[in-house]
């Protein structure tokens, strides 16, 4: 494993699969990432286009939303009203990940470079690096500079904006681009409608972007001999939990589960669940041990990937997990609608009672159905990240959720498990 570079988290590419994102160097400067055909010539946008739709990329910030469709439609839309915009989106509020801000700071050139060839393809005049890490955006800015004037086709602005869990999310993006709070908007329209100065903006996490040039260097076909049919490619994922350090692999998807924990060194008979995607895809029990890591294996289960980071549960209780997460969606939300900030109190006050054995039947039940009936109320994806993990909590853990109506879990006899930020991945950094 790599701890080179900038930030200290170790990295590691899957075995037998050269690595198309991560680099054992330390921070790729201008000349070494020339060096490696980056910055080539696009002949052809719409042939182009049609190979990233060939290749089946999707979205790595956590929608897992075919790139090509959304290329396709700021494009077009585009052509209709207005000329667009792109927004590299490297916000990366998600505690438990890593992959975009260790992009943004050892690979900036190849952001920059999947951001120039998607603006080409939309035909885009500006462009922005949205982050809230400050080396992060040192990074950019040290990489701007390396570069001549004009020598993307496009005009590329950093924005900076102060960390939080809904400053990712697409319109928080567009809005605090457009001078406003780093928080969600309504929908419609959406952002390849009418985004950033009203134009049509393709808003795109760095991961995603930072595919483009592999993609264009080595053509569809190639890029699709890793992967599976329906989620092809190589991702990053961000490990942690189990008492281990974090590591950020990159992964082909569709690798069995148990491959990884052999990769990172955790027993599987020690491992009782992981909270998958961040913390957006909620829990799931051993049943984990029997999935491969794609999309499609992950919806089949009622769970995702999302952005791609993975917390193990060996020694955990599953409860003061869902309790600590659910705390720290109370105190993350924007703040903005009454279904979300009510929602979340009330979801984070039954799961904390729970773990601290003071919930009764009667309150697992009402959490049981605000896990129902609080899908969807919000103008972001928070309320749903929230109802996703009190709703697997219930399913998957029953035995667990019975041992603290009980006040019977041996895992919290001795203390329950409490974090503020949990299986975070690195500190907060503020500029």
């Amino acid at each position: 494993m790599n701890t080179t570079q900038s930030t200290t988290i170790a990295t590691a590419p899957w075995p037998g699969c050269p690595p198309r994102l991560l680099s054992e160097q330390a921070r790729e400067d201008l000349t070494s990432y020339r060096k490696l055909g980056g910055y080539r010539p696009l002949a052809d946008a719409d042939e182009f286009l049609s190979e990233v739709e060939s290749s089946g990329l999707v979205g790595r910030g956590g929608a897992a939303f075919p790139l090509a469709v959304k290329l396709r439609s700021v494009r077009d839309n585009g052509r209709l009203l207005g000329v667009p915009v792109v927004v590299a989106n490297g916000e990366e509020g998600e505690p438990a990940s890593v992959k975009d801000r260790w992009l943004l700071r050892n690979r900036p050139h190849l952001v920059l470079d999947g951001l120039r060839l998607a603006a080409t393809v939309v035909a885009a005049d500006r462009a922005h690096v949205y982050v809230s890490d400050p080396e992060s955006a040192h990074s950019i800015e040290s990489a701007l500079a390396e570069l001549d004037p004009g020598a993307l086709g496009v005009t590329i602005d950093l924005r900076t904006v102060a960390p939080g869990y809904v400053a990712g999310e697409e319109t928080a993006a567009v809005r605090a681009i457009n001078g406003g709070p780093a928080k969600p908007t309504d929908k419609p329209p959406r952002p390849f409608e009418a985004g950033v100065d009203d134009r049509p903006t393709l808003v795109s996490n760095v991961e995603t972007l930072a595919n483009l040039p592999y993609l264009q260097g080595h053509g569809s076909a190639d890029f699709r001999s890793q992967g599976t049919t329906l989620s092809p490619g190589t991702f990053l994922a961000t490990i942690t939990g189990s008492g281990r350090p974090p590591v950020l692999y990159e992964l082909p998807h569709g690798l069995p589960f148990t491959e990884l924990l052999a990769l990172h060194g955790v027993p599987a008979d020690q491992v009782r669940g992981a909270l998958m995607g961040g913390y957006f895809a909620g829990l799931l029990n051993r049943s984990v041990l029997e999935t491969t890591l794609d999309h499609e294996t992950m919806r089949r289960v009622g769970s995702g990937l999302g952005c791609g980071a993975i917390s193990l549960l060996t020694e955990d209780c599953p409860v003061a997990v869902a309790a600590s997460v659910l705390a720290y969606f109370d105190r993350e939300n924007a703040g903005q609608c009454g279904s979300c900030f009510n929602g979340t109190a009330a979801m984070a006050a039954v799961a904390g009672a729970l773990r601290d054995g003071a919930a009764t039947a009667e309150d697992v039940e009402r959490l049981r159905r605000w896990s129902v009936l609080l899908r969807g109320r919000g103008a972001c994806a928070t309320l749903d990240a929230a109802t996703n993990v009190a709703a697997s909590l219930l399913d998957q853990f029953p035995d667990d959720v019975a041992a603290h109506l009980n006040g019977a879990c041996q895992d919290c006899a001795g203390g329950a498990f409490r974090a503020d930020r949990p299986y975070e991945a690195e500190p907060v950094r503020h500029a």
